[in-house]
């Protein structure tokens, strides 16, 4: 049973894991990898590092985000991402398209016998 509920659960942040990244993006301040996953987790989204890495180089090659290398006070050069206009186009539609969804999932499933 907890393998079913896990499962759902990972298809679901898998399915809107980029708005939440762009969400994060949008307050201007450009963000590294390993500080996105931390503040995801910080929000109950908790998710692999791993996870966060090819979803960035993937909205980077959509350009949805930009990336430059910047000193590290403590080892390598870190990349930072930022949000592009094009990414917050997306997120705009992103964020319409789940309350779509949610608003009426939600209402659904907190509606007592819904299914008579």
């Amino acid at each position: 049973m907890f393998n079913m509920v896990a499962e759902r659960r990972s298809l679901i942040l898998r399915g809107v894991l980029d708005i939440c990244l762009l969400t994060l993006l949008d307050d201007g301040q450009p963000v590294y990898g390993y500080e996105l996953t931390e503040r995801l987790g910080a929000q109950g989204l908790l998710i692999a590092e791993g996870s966060t890495y090819p979803l960035l180089t993937r909205l980077e090659k959509a350009g949805l985000v930009r990336s430059e290398r910047r000193p590290s006070p403590s080892g390598p050069p870190r990349k930072y991402y930022s949000i592009t206009d094009q990414g917050r186009e997306t997120l705009d539609s992103g964020r319409t398209e789940w309350n779509a969804v949610a608003a009426p999932v939600t209402a659904l499933l907190n509606t007592p016998d819904a299914s008579a």
